[in-house]
């Protein structure tokens, strides 16, 4: 009887018993012809190879070709900064202008008011001046009667002066 010294003395502790010293089992080998697809032979943290399902490797991804860049595109990308310049000189002459547009808002006003004396004066004057008795000539009127027989026909009339 062979005994350990650190385990107590007893028949179960001789070699080959399943709980304190198992035996190793020789497992037959396949080749790796021989291992169906999804099954790879694997390591364990223990140490143990064995067959193990596993992950199939994906593909790697394709690499992406470069794309010719479009017309639209390159249109867009001309116009942009010509549209902004255009942008920039129209500030820029709006405010070189100013001082012109504020002549020119001036000389309206200025026409605007030369056209309100021109019509208010007749007004005015008309409204100053003296009737009959106070030296000034007196006002004719002038009444006309006009008829007609038909569309075609002969027109007669009358002039009355007052």
């Amino acid at each position: 009887m062979h005994t350990e010294p650190h385990l107590p003395a007893t028949p179960a502790t001789r070699y080959g018993d399943p709980v304190y010293h198992p035996v190793a089992v020789h497992t037959p080998q396949m080749l790796p012809a021989e291992i169906p697809p999804g099954i790879e032979l694997v390591t364990l943290p223990n140490g143990y190879r064995t067959l193990a399902y596993t992950h199939p490797t994906p593909l790697p991804a394709p690499v992406p070709t470069a794309q010719p860049v479009p017309a639209w595109a390159k249109t867009t990308a001309l116009l942009a900064p010509t549209l902004g310049g255009g942008i920039a000189a129209a500030g820029f002459g709006i405010s070189y202008a100013a001082p012109g547009l504020i002549a020119m808002t001036d000389a309206l006003w200025a026409a605007i008011a030369l056209i309100a004396a021109g019509t208010l004066a007749p007004l005015l004057l008309r409204a100053t001046r003296g009737g009959p008795g106070r030296g000034t000539a007196p006002v004719h009127h002038v009444t006309q009667n006009i008829t007609a027989t038909g569309l075609f026909g002969k027109a007669t009339g009358t002039i009355n002066h007052r």
